[in-house]
């Protein structure tokens, strides 16, 4: 995956994950996640981290009309968020 077009089933992943604050799953181990989506819809920010093992996934993610969207990690790969994204499985509930 490139910086760019990040395909329809990246984005049918990322509407699952909820706004705000949400624990959940990925990769055997707990996470705890944050999504902002900007109010015109042009944005989307995610960091998560792996409650036992340090480990983070943050991105921004830039929904642009004509050149369709693009995906900025935050020094990390693409493949990275991609395979988080694709794999978190937040809980049902909505943590405050």
């Amino acid at each position: 995956m490139t910086d760019a077009a990040t395909g329809d089933e990246f984005e049918r992943a990322l509407t699952k994950i909820p706004d705000g604050y949400s624990e959940g799953t990925f990769d055997g181990g707990r996470w705890r996640a944050t999504v902002k989506r900007s109010q015109d819809g042009k944005r989307t920010w995610l960091y998560a981290e792996d409650l036992a093992r340090g480990d983070i996934v943050s991105f921004n993610l830039y929904h642009l009309n004509a050149t369709g969207n693009t995906l900025k990690p935050c020094e990390m790969s693409s493949e990275k968020v991609r395979a988080f994204v694709l794999g978190f499985v937040a809980e049902n509930r909505k943590i405050p």
